[in-house]
């Protein structure tokens, strides 16, 4: 059975930094794609980033690219988010995701991964 589970979310001030991990279980996803969406109640679910086993391509958003880095290791099949510069707008529920097999048409749609964490709750608030 595959597992992703995040770690690391909380509460931070705007301006801080938050650093999100993400450990899968199950299977290995060394030639697939690994990364995070995230979702605010009442709102449709937003990609945030993805990095790609091979090679390590990388994709953002438009509203976190600068400021957030996805990393991963394939040895210990994780992918991490370093989030920096937080703003309030961030406020969210993150989820861990990954798939195999995406082509870069689908990289920023949801339901072209086929396994999703349990979430994480980040909140950036003064």
């Amino acid at each position: 059975q595959v597992q992703l589970v995040e770690s690391g979310g909380g509460l931070v001030q705007p301006g801080d930094s938050l650093r999100l991990s993400c450990a899968a279980s199950g299977r290995s996803f060394v030639s697939g794609a690994m990364g995070w969406f995230r979702q605010v109640p009442g709102k449709e679910r937003e990609f945030v980033a993805t990095i790609r086993g091979h090679g390590r391509t990388t994709y953002y958003s438009d509203s976190v690219k600068g400021r957030f880095i996805i990393s991963r290791d394939n040895a210990k099949n994780t992918v991490d988010l370093q989030m920096n510069s937080l703003k309030p707008e961030d406020t969210a529920v993150y989820y861990c995701v990954a798939g195999m097999g995406l082509i870069t048409s689908s990289i920023r749609v949801g339901t072209a991964y086929s396994y999703w964490g349990q979430g994480t709750q980040v909140t950036v608030s003064s």
